[in-house]
């Protein structure tokens, strides 16, 4: 509830308006398509997880930055999902002050952390192709320690700044964040002060934090383009480009869906259109990231045939 203080209101929890303003029936429909998403998500990302740790065919650098990946999609999962999950089948669209604030430093912090694990795949995946001879020198423990290490830092400085920032300014008596999660615009609009130098902030933060990474991506897949039509053979060059296709398909879906939400013009960028698109980077992606490496590569499909073999034997053994 807000408290009044003067012109402005201590708010002490917020509401978000998720998809309220849809029919109950459409509500209780994109309630289980969600949870059933959400359910794919954790299994897909967990079976990755304990695929690429227990396989010994699955113990080079690709499968650690994947395992990274992976890890970082059930936490980003975990800070969207539950909640929206609440709004549509509870109606519990209520949020503290100090739980808005932490799902927003968390959607921060996976955020940034998923565009530079992005970077550092395509670096993986540039050293494997270009340089193949010296592909296990260049990648070895203590470097693939540091690149995680730099994927995952950049998310602490910039979640840090931006949620702390954002929740020291004054609220007014509204608090309803029309989204289905504490994201910035929204919360911002619900400020009572001037927010010019927080917005010029947040907007070049937001370029750096996306075109750094994407820049890198577009080095690394340019040399590698290069490398690849050097090979002569066709079966050559194909068997290179399958190695980075799965890894290209991610980065796509992640960047386009992210980009069409954050550089949108704001004539062009209603509400409602922005939670459609939110859905697409925050909750379908991290489903399709495990579908996509599991279909298209078929060391990841054998390690896990070998899993499921396994399991079905000693369970069979057992009884």
């Amino acid at each position: 509830m807000p408290m009044a203080t003067g012109n402005w209101s201590r708010i002490t929890e917020f509401v978000l308006m998720s998809f309220s303003s849809l029919p109950t029936e459409i509500q209780i429909i994109l309630f289980l398509a969600f949870l059933a998403i959400y359910l794919i998500t954790l299994l897909g990302n967990s079976l990755i997880i304990l695929v690429t740790l227990a396989d010994p065919m699955l113990q080079s650098p690709m499968y650690f930055f994947l395992r990274n990946l992976s890890f970082l999609e059930i936490g980003f999962n975990l800070v969207i999902v539950p909640k929206m999950l609440g709004t549509l089948i509870a109606q519990d669209t209520s949020i503290s002050f100090l739980g808005c604030a932490t799902q927003m430093y968390f959607f921060f912090f996976f955020g940034v952390a998923e565009c530079f694990l992005l970077a550092t795949m395509a670096y993986d995946r540039y050293v494997a192709i270009c340089s193949p001879l010296h592909y296990p020198v260049i990648m070895n423990q203590e470097t693939l320690a540091k690149l995680a290490a730099a994927s995952w830092f950049p998310g602490f400085p910039v979640a840090t700044v931006q949620t702390t920032w954002l929740f020291s300014f004054p609220f007014c008596a509204n608090n309803k964040v029309n989204h289905f999660f504490c994201d910035s615009p929204p919360v911002l609009r619900l400020v009572c002060a001037e927010t010019a130098w927080f917005e010029v902030y947040a907007i070049v933060g937001t370029i750096l934090v996306v075109m750094i990474p994407c820049l890198l991506i577009l080095c690394s897949y340019t040399r590698i383009a290069a490398s690849i039509l050097k090979i002569p053979s066709a079966k050559g060059k194909h068997k290179a480009f399958s190695t980075c296709s799965s890894h290209l398909l991610v980065v796509s879906l992640f960047y386009v869906s992210s980009s069409l939400t954050y550089f949108r013009p704001k004539s062009n960028n209603s509400p409602e259109s922005k939670k459609l698109l939110s859905l697409s980077y925050t909750v379908v992606t991290p489903m399709l990231n495990p579908i996509i490496y599991s279909l298209r590569n078929n060391e990841v499909k054998n390690a896990l045939s070998r899993t499921f073999n396994k399991a079905l034997g000693l369970r069979s053994h057992i009884t």
